[in-house]
């Protein structure tokens, strides 16, 4: 049996062989109880073009209290901060990697946030 870190794990690698073959950068989020982290990452893999969490200072001032990097709201502010890091950088269209994670809550606010501040994917 497969642990659950694993089964998550195991997604991602097959996302990440399917996203290697675009050539294109990715938008990666990573998600843990306190914070959200989002990246993008150059299509050949060793490069982060922009990247942005709820680790941050600024973005911890803006939120308020500790503790509060870990909801919808923090996940839709660090949405929209990697997408405008990644239009300065002149990323315009990435690939989505979830990291495995289900397309739901705090992914999904981070998507659709991304997604409005100009980001396609």
């Amino acid at each position: 049996m497969l642990t659950k870190k694993e089964q998550r794990l195991r997604r991602a690698r097959q996302t990440r062989i399917r996203i290697a073959t675009q050539g294109v950068a990715r938008l990666t989020v990573t998600r843990t109880n306190l914070h959200i982290y989002a990246s993008v990452i150059s299509g050949e893999g060793g490069k982060v073009l922009a990247s942005a969490s709820t680790a941050e200072a600024e973005v911890r001032k803006a939120l308020g209290t500790v503790g509060k990097g870990g909801n919808v709201a923090a996940a839709q502010i660090i949405g929209k901060r990697v997408a405008e890091k990644a239009k300065a950088a002149g990323v315009e269209k990435v690939a989505f990697d979830r990291s495995g994670f289900a397309y739901h809550g705090r992914v999904k606010a981070l998507a659709d946030a991304a997604r409005e501040a100009g980001l396609q994917f």
